[in-house]
């Protein structure tokens, strides 16, 4: 499989496998090595947590996998997230759910991952959420002392709009290197933002979580849902496609910006869909009446 360039001396997969429901999937530690190792022979080698996926439990799920091959670590590139505080069981001083970009909480996160994951590196960092209350300088002091020491290859953000994004990679010598949004036919708020054409002209290759919205558009109930299936179901009779999740994959691939879909599933057909939807052919009409089915209305 093609890799998503987002540095010159980094990549990762063009398709992402996304962590964020792993205990749902009820994998033994075991099991998922099985999983990983199938993942990868489909060519996808990139991995997508945060600290708080499973209340805060994903990381060492999965780490436990990692550490009954420990050779596998140099196969795969790992993402995390930080930033958000869960108001949870787990913290239970904790009166609400905030934001914390300090310089100490970010570093005292990784750390935390590095312990799950079993690894002595991150390959990329995200910031979770953008806050209201975050301070640059922060950042960039946490962001700094993570690259120097290793413990961070890249960093990124998630969830931040074109301004947001500019104005932390102005503080920071450790450039971005992308931003994990929610893209699928039945979410289009990052073209009415300004995010798809800032992604174009910075060359920054977004990454797509929800990408089927949630299963939203195979089990469509609202009146917008069930016009997007209409037009999916039409495309992938025209494309002789056997699954509609193929076709909107298709949909993301095409897009000029070079979205890179996150998978969230433990069901292994459903990676290789988004697999084998890197050689669909869907055409510049097909893109677009499934853009307009989100919308509602004709192109002016």
């Amino acid at each position: 499989m093609k890799e998503s360039q987002l540095t010159n001396n980094f990549s990762i997969s063009r398709i992402v496998h996304g962590h964020w429901r792993l205990l749902d999937w009820n994998f033994t530690p075991q099991q998922l090595l099985s999983f990983t190792q199938q993942a990868i022979e489909l060519g996808i080698t990139t991995f997508d947590h945060a600290d708080i996926y499973g209340n805060h439990e994903c990381e060492a799920h999965f780490g436990a996998t990692l550490n009954l091959q420990k050779g596998l670590r140099n196969d795969i590139q790992l993402i995390t997230k930080c930033g958000i505080k869960l108001a949870t069981n787990k913290f239970p001083h904790r009166k609400i759910k905030y934001y914390d970009y300090s310089c100490e909480h970010i570093i005292k996160s990784v750390d935390n991952s590095l312990r799950n994951f079993g690894t002595d590196y991150i390959d990329l960092l995200l910031l979770h959420r953008p806050s209201p209350m975050l301070n640059p300088h922060e950042v960039a002091k946490a962001f700094s002392q993570l690259h120097q020491s290793g413990k961070v290859l890249h960093f990124g953000v998630s969830n931040f709009n074109p301004q947001q994004f500019n104005t932390l990679n102005n503080y920071l010598d450790e450039k971005l290197v992308t931003n994990q949004v929610e893209i699928s036919p039945n979410f289009l708020g990052e073209f009415d933002n300004g995010n798809m054409d800032f992604f174009l002209e910075k060359g920054i290759k977004p990454m797509a979580w929800s990408p089927l919205a949630g299963g939203k558009l195979m089990n469509p109930k609202t009146e917008k849902e069930n016009r997007i299936a209409e037009v999916l179901i039409e495309i992938a009779h025209e494309l002789e496609i056997d699954s509609l999740d193929k076709v909107v994959y298709a949909w993301l691939l095409k897009h000029p910006s070079n979205i890179i879909p996150i998978v969230g599933s433990g069901i292994i057909e459903r990676l290789k869909s988004a697999t084998e939807a890197l050689e669909v052919e869907m055409s510049l009409s097909q893109w677009f009446r499934i853009y307009n089915a989100s919308t509602g209305v004709n192109l002016p």
